[in-house]
């Protein structure tokens, strides 16, 4: 049997505005500039002021700044005289701020690099070698993983060719071209494993022949107790003196191990432009949003007088109205564009300014002088969502007397300590790099042992998590820390 209720709720929606503020929120400096210009060509009614009204602008918030929080958003555009072209009942909002496409727009330029891949390819083209061979050699580079090891099976890239291209190729001449790619540049590339990249290496450089004679016979005849880094065995092995086993050792470590890693040329530089810098001056530090390269907009005069024009004829006809209604909804979204930029600055400097306040001995002293915090921390400070908090420190930098940080670095988490207080994982993290830097290199500390140490400063932490802080500083385990 059908029935009918009635049923009443309350929900909440983000207007077309709020989400637009949100999203230019998450830019960094550098993609925030370029979504500037990007919307100062899709809305006429913006236009980039002069330079010297931008200063006159600029001194005024800077002796003038701006009280209005997040919750008092939505009244903080209301300067113009226009009132009358918002909110009406034939605007679609959607329409005004926001597309499918807006996702994409404000993104920087990614910088055109060179791959590692196209300077293989080149050097396989100069070849003196058959077409079968240089279509085997592509299929080569193509396989690569990102360290540069040919992780195939060659075996299986010659039946690929004769299966789908009817191009037979003999395993003899398939080696053949394997082994002149291992020797482009960089030496060593298209290897299948570590040892036979330390070793196509080691035959075509120029290092003591001697010595050179001591690592191959090491890399090939003992390679298991030169990977656990038993150096005694070697050492009673060959025969030889801690001294030429130490020399021998060095020629090894002067190969590279992952030749693929950081070959990618890179024709412009991405270099990190800091969003904020922050200056000691005498007993205080000055926090500065790095925003003074950015196009500064204003409503376009011209377009405003018209948009008054059309508001106080009695009657227009339907290709004014048209025009009207451009205008209006172009208003309408310059006037929340604008209001976006200047709260996104409000809300920026209001968070790196909470975020020196909690951390103002970091700045003083250093990483070690680091606290935990959280996102809420700050949320509570100023009042304002964690949401909030979290897209304005994601990507975002800070120039500082002590280096230049991400945001998100100045929040982690604690570990109790037998007073009672707490420290954070960062701290913990620079304690065991300096335990770790002051061991015998004959003898490295195990977790275990790193632990104890730990314990006995008064900081309680387990072993697993020893393991885990230097897994994420890229730390080896003791046994691969030693040294002769």
């Amino acid at each position: 049997m059908l029935s009918f209720s009635q049923k009443l709720m309350q929900t909440q929606k983000l207007s077309p505005q709020q989400i637009q503020y949100q999203k230019l929120l998450q830019l960094n400096t550098m993609a925030l500039e370029q979504r500037i210009k990007a919307e100062i060509e899709m809305n006429p009614l913006l236009e980039e002021q002069m330079l010297d009204e931008v200063e006159l602008t600029q001194d005024q918030a800077e002796t003038e700044p701006a009280e209005t929080t997040d919750d008092e958003f939505d009244s903080a555009t209301d300067d113009y005289e226009i009132e009358d072209f918002m909110n009406e009942g034939d605007l679609d909002e959607d329409r005004i701020n926001y597309s499918p496409d807006e996702d994409d727009k404000g993104k920087p330029l990614a910088p055109q690099r060179i791959s590692l891949s196209d300077k293989l390819m080149e050097q396989l083209h100069v070849l003196d070698e058959p077409e079968e061979l240089i279509i085997l050699g592509e299929m080569i580079i193509q396989s690569l993983d990102e360290d540069g090891y040919f992780t195939q099976s060659l075996e299986s890239l010659v039946e690929d060719l004769d299966l789908f291209d009817h191009i037979k190729i003999s395993m003899e001449d398939a080696e053949r071209i394997l082994h002149k790619i291992q020797k482009f540049e960089p030496i060593g590339i298209a290897c299948r494993d570590l040892q036979e990249c330390l070793l196509v290496q080691l035959r075509n450089a120029n290092f003591d022949p001697y010595y050179s004679f001591l690592a191959e016979k090491i890399l090939t005849d003992h390679y298991e107790d030169f990977v656990n880094k038993r150096f005694e065995v070697i050492e009673k092995k060959l025969n030889l003196t801690n001294e030429t086993l130490k020399k021998t050792f060095d020629v090894i470590y002067k190969l590279n191990p992952k030749p693929g890693e950081g070959n990618i040329q890179v024709e412009e530089s991405n270099q990190i432009t800091p969003d904020f810098t922050i200056e000691k001056i005498d007993d205080n530090y000055i926090v500065t949003l790095n925003d003074r390269s950015l196009p500064s907009v204003t409503i376009n005069q011209t377009y405003l007088e018209m948009l008054n024009t059309n508001k106080r004829k009695r009657k227009i006809n339907p290709r004014q109205k048209d025009a009207h209604k451009f205008l209006r909804e172009k208003f309408e979204s310059a006037k929340w564009f604008i209001a976006s930029i200047n709260q996104r600055r409000h809300t920026l400097l209001s968070i790196m300014r909470a975020i020196l306040e909690k951390q103002y001995e970091f700045f003083e002293i250093g990483p070690k002088a680091l606290k935990p915090m959280i996102y809420k921390d700050i949320a509570d400070e100023i009042q304002m969502d964690i949401s909030t908090i979290s897209r304005v420190v994601n990507g975002k930098y800070v120039q500082s007397p002590v280096g230049i940080h991400e945001l998100k670095y100045f929040f982690s988490e604690g570990l109790s300590t037998d007073s009672g207080s707490e420290i954070s994982n960062k701290h913990i993290k620079e304690i065991i790099k300096d335990i770790i830097n002051s061991e015998s290199k004959k003898s490295p500390y195990s977790d275990d042992k790193i632990a104890a140490l730990l314990n006995e400063k008064g900081i309680n932490i387990a072993r697993r998590t020893v393991a885990k802080y230097r897994e994420s500083m890229m730390i080896p385990v003791a046994r691969l820390r030693k040294e002769i």
